[in-house]
């Protein structure tokens, strides 16, 4: 089992802007440390895979392979090597700042800190040591680093300029890097008093300074309103019996998907006109259920426009495996058969069939419209960064909705620039039995097509409007123009909502 807490958090103190000029001097960023290390002990590292990293550092000497060992790998260094790898942070200074420990001429660091950027960024970031670099299960007050959850996140988030921003559950604040970017203020929350900690020295360390507050949702902001509002919540649905840890970085105290359905129901208060939330989620569906009528129901009656992207799905035993293993806890060790068991226990308990994982886009409407919901699976590899598709998406959904059948049939669309036609046939067959539409970026979207859709967006190049297009193709096809439009509305409107025809 792990240990109740972590230590108490060492003094982060010192000058943390000089810290961050002396890891740039030393190499120690994304660039240098993918030219030290190479691509194949860069993407083992990437999954907590240490060892082609280590191999590669113990060859050398360099502050960059002495800070990676140190740092990103949790492997101890000698005083003397610490000593030479930062200009004006020797060991002892280190120490002070409570970066490391010493114990003679050993160094071992008291947290990971590495670099992590996107395309416009280079931050650094501090979390408590992963259960990889100290061998042992995760104590439950555990501060997370950057991992696939929080990077997903990251990438989803659309980058409008906003004025008031809210990080929900920030950890250790890497949401609260990017918001920095585009938000005129930031205020970032969490359950957890070590994360906050540890976020508003990320903060510092990065130049940044976020209003950090401390409780459980939407407490600690009372009834002030955000126009843009990121979460990464503690979403895992974990059994609420003895024997089985719950981590403050993960666990939300709630049954089931208790955590997000209430997240998601508190939306309306705290959202501007306009405003976009943006947040992570698992979901349980009873056996022989749908998913989206589960997650559907959540926004029933809140006003919310919402697009929620199923990514993946697992069974309970494929849950259990994944959470009862993710502290640190392996299967064959002490306890590891208990938990796995009372995670079935407590999935049979509601007769839940399967778990979803996905991606919830919301968006409180400016105006008195009715809202609009849309449940997608997409399963596949996406666009990278999402925010770019999502900004546009939203964008789309808001104008069909307002637009109405009328505006759509009036409008001057053109087919984007990334969409392609396949068209398959039987062999000697003068036409093809399926034609698809497939987008190369955003969801990557596929959709199969008739012959009258097909010939539309072939033709959409914004000089004819949808009516007039769609008329001339229904005379020749020799039918109705008003069961051709009625027949390629819904699908025209799928086709500008992701993105496959634009404005």
């Amino acid at each position: 089992m792990p240990p109740d807490a972590s230590p108490a958090p060492p003094p982060l103190t010192d000058d943390p802007a000089a810290l961050r000029r002396a890891l740039v001097a030393a190499g120690f960023t994304t660039d240098g440390i993918a030219e030290l290390l190479g691509p194949l002990p860069s993407a083992a590292l990437h999954r907590e895979q240490r060892l082609p990293a280590d191999l590669v550092t113990r060859e050398t000497d360099s502050p960059i392979a002495t800070l990676v060992r140190l740092f990103a790998l949790g492997l101890p260094v000698t005083v003397r090597q610490l000593d030479r790898a930062l200009a004006g942070w020797d060991t002892r200074r280190l120490a002070a700042a409570g970066l490391v420990r010493v114990d003679g001429s050993r160094v071992t660091a008291a947290y990971d800190l590495r670099p992590y950027g996107d395309e416009q960024h280079e931050w650094w970031v501090a979390s408590d040591l992963s259960e990889v670099m100290t061998g042992q299960p995760l104590p439950v007050d555990h501060v997370l680093g950057i991992g696939g959850a929080s990077t997903t996140l990251a990438s989803w988030t659309p980058r409008r300029r906003v004025g008031r921003a809210l990080d929900l559950g920030t950890g250790c604040g890497v949401q609260s890097l990017h918001l920095a970017g585009h938000a005129e203020q930031i205020v970032a929350t969490d359950t957890s008093a070590r994360a906050l900690e540890i976020a508003g020295w990320n903060a510092a360390l990065n130049g940044d300074r976020w209003d950090l507050r401390r409780g459980d949702l939407f407490a600690p902001v009372g009834d002030e309103r955000f126009e843009l509002i990121v979460s990464n919540p503690p979403f895992v649905i974990t059994p609420r019996v003895a024997g089985v840890p719950t981590y403050e970085y993960r666990d939300g105290g709630r049954v089931g998907h208790g955590i997000v359905q209430t997240l998601i129901a508190q939306l309306p208060d705290h959202l501007a006109p306009g405003g976009v939330a943006q947040l992570l989620a698992n979901w349980e569906v009873p056996t022989g259920g749908d998913w989206r009528q589960v997650v559907g129901d959540w926004f029933a009656g809140t006003g919310l426009d919402a697009w929620v992207v199923q990514r993946d799905t697992q069974d309970p035993a494929e849950y259990a495996e994944l959470w009862a293993g993710d502290g640190g806890h392996r299967a064959g060790a002490t306890g590891f058969e208990e938990m796995y068991a009372a995670w079935l226990a407590d999935f049979k308990s509601r007769d839940i069939g399967t778990i979803g994982f996905g991606v919830i886009t919301v968006q409180r409407p400016e105006t008195a419209r009715k809202p609009w919901l849309d449940l997608v699976e997409i399963t596949g590899p996406v666009q990278s960064p999402m925010g770019p598709a999502i900004d546009a998406g939203l964008r789309a959904r808001t104008w069909l909705a307002e637009a109405g059948d009328d505006g759509l049939l009036d409008a001057r669309l053109r087919v984007a620039d990334d969409v392609t036609e396949e068209r398959h046939g039987r062999p000697g067959a003068d036409d093809p039995s399926v034609i698809v539409i497939r987008q190369g970026g955003g969801l990557r979207r596929a959709f199969q097509v008739d012959t009258a859709v097909a010939a539309y967006v072939s033709v959409a190049d914004g000089e004819l409007t949808v009516r007039q297009a769609l008329d001339a193709i229904a005379t020749l096809l020799e039918v109705s123009p008003d069961a051709l439009i009625a027949d390629a509305l819904p699908v025209l409107r799928d086709l500008v909502a992701d993105g496959l025809l634009v404005r």
